[in-house]
């Protein structure tokens, strides 16, 4: 780039240089022209002065003498002609004796035989020439009459001489113009690279379609703010959710909340309202001012979280099943391989006994996917060394199948919690589900220490936990898919117990009731 900037300026030096000297030589040439004719009719008027000149012109005829006389004055006066004519225009001198007596040539002696002065430029029998023309008086007195015409000329190349010798004594000028522009266009082009970080136009032009294609694949809207506050880009999904691409546009105008923030530092999940619903807000400032703010709707991020959430749970799940069968089949190899097979069948039918209670206790709760949470749950209890129990009586109607996926979010989020609440000491957690025509109440208790006083009174809000950053969203989660059905989750201390209860209306009734309201 630095090479084509430095030809480009070069080019534009040239061009600018060839004007100027075309330009200079036009008004070089009307000068050389000026002068010249200034010195021609100069000569003129003192040749027709001379009392040789007015009594030739008034014989008439060729005088031998005049001729000699005019021509030995060229040599004095740098002209390169001077010719002496009578009344009629017949030459009475001329360099080229041969010419005496013809016509004068190039039709410009109409004024100085009129009485009148002239400078003219016309082609005579000696070429193009600049002539300065006075009228010859009888008597050698202004003012009487008109006996002839002096004309004394400088051919064409004296005139484009004087140009030559201007245009040469300027030419160091432009040599020096040249160089410092040359010197000026290396400067900026080593300055203009520096400042877009050494990069071609190809890679620049790269770097862009490269960004608009980035952009356009993120599925969070993003957008750049100025240091006045002005957005100068706006990626695709963020235009949707900010209904308007136009750029710059002042980001109090585009995003109000946003812009009424008190600092624009480093931040991370910030949430802020946009157009009356809650987004997720990165931001991330630039060097020498603005900042760069990527932002997600607040339910996709939540959505997100718990498919998240589920997908750890049934890996913790499934290591647990694993880790706990691996240890049985252990045990009963070990037994049977000791000759003990009475012990062994008795630890396998201990086994089959409890599984057939768990699921006998779960046996109305015809919600398969709760069941298997809770078969699983119950696999990664006994791996933590807790009792995990499921109330008798438990029962929940096919009806709530339609709930599935947010019951499994709040039982499964209630029963991390209660386990992570113990401490990895022993303890007992308790599942309690039923139904009546309400609704549907899922209790979860446990028997940790509880919740502590500074985080109960916010313990619903994102972010609320006394377990280190990052954590505080599985409950602030479960609150708001619970609400969206028109639940409640509330938390409370029984006799030593910490206690969740989820509470749903019946699903046909919490549908008209949010119609009504």
């Amino acid at each position: 780039m630095q090479g084509r900037l430095v030809r480009l300026h070069l080019l534009v030096l040239c061009a600018m240089t060839a004007l100027l000297v075309l330009v200079q030589t036009v008004q070089a040439y009307g000068q050389a022209r000026q002068r010249l004719g200034e010195r021609a009719l100069t000569t003129s008027r003192l040749v027709s002065q001379l009392p040789l000149v007015y009594r030739g012109a008034e014989s008439g005829g060729p005088n031998p003498v005049l001729n000699t006389l005019v021509n030995g004055l060229l040599d004095e006066s740098g002209a390169d002609f001077i010719v002496v004519g009578n009344r009629l225009g017949l030459r009475l001198s001329h360099p080229l004796p041969e010419r005496l007596g013809q016509p004068m040539e190039g039709g410009d002696n109409a004024q100085p035989l009129s009485g009148q002065e002239v400078v003219s430029v016309a082609r005579g029998s000696l070429g193009l020439s600049v002539r300065g023309k006075v009228p010859v008086w009888a008597g050698g007195q202004p003012g009487t009459r008109v006996v002839g015409v002096v004309s004394t000329g400088y051919l064409m190349p004296q005139a484009w001489n004087l140009v030559g010798s201007a245009l040469l004594s300027l030419a160091p000028w432009f040599l020096l113009a040249l160089a410092l522009g040359t010197a000026g266009a290396s400067w900026a082009a080593r300055r203009l690279r520096a400042e877009i970080l050494n990069l071609e136009p190809e890679q620049i032009a790269a770097l862009v379609r490269q960004q608009r294609a980035v952009l356009a694949a993120l599925r969070e809207g993003v957008i750049a703010v100025s240091a006045p506050g002005v957005v100068t880009l706006i990626s695709d999904r963020a235009a949707e959710m900010l209904g308007s691409r136009q750029t710059p546009a002042l980001l109090a105008g585009v995003w109000p909340e946003l812009a009424l923030l008190p600092g624009q530092g480093r931040q991370q999940n910030l949430e802020v309202d946009l157009r009356g619903q809650p987004v997720l807000v990165n931001i991330e400032p630039l060097e020498g001012g603005g900042f760069v703010a990527g932002f997600r709707d607040r339910a996709e991020a939540l959505a997100l979280a718990e498919e998240l959430t589920h997908a750890r749970g049934f890996v913790d799940v499934l290591r647990a099943q694993t880790h706990e069968y691996q240890n049985r089949l252990h045990v009963l190899s070990g037994l049977l391989q000791l000759g003990r097979s009475e012990e062994a069948l008795g630890v396998l039918n201990a086994e089959i006994h409890s599984d057939a209670q768990f699921r006998q206790l779960l046996r109305d709760v015809q919600v398969p996917r709760l069941v298997a949470l809770l078969a699983g749950k119950r696999e990664r209890a006994q791996e933590l060394g807790i009792e995990f129990q499921v109330a008798e009586g438990s029962s929940l109607s096919p009806v709530w199948e339609r709930h599935a996926d947010t019951l499994v979010t709040a039982v499964g989020n209630l029963t991390e919690n209660a386990f992570e609440a113990l401490g990895g000491q022993p303890g007992q957690v308790t599942v309690l589900i039923g139904e009546d025509p309400e609704g549907m109440q899922v209790e979860v208790e446990d028997s940790g220490p509880g919740v502590r006083p500074e985080v109960a009174a916010r313990l619903f809000t994102r972010g609320a936990s006394s377990k280190g950053e990052g954590r505080g969203y599985g409950l602030a989660g479960v609150m708001a898919r619970i609400q969206v059905l028109g639940g409640d989750v509330r938390h409370t201390r029984r006799g030593g117990l910490t206690v969740f209860q989820v509470s749903l209306p019946v699903p046909g009734r919490a549908v008209s009731g949010r119609g009504a309201a």
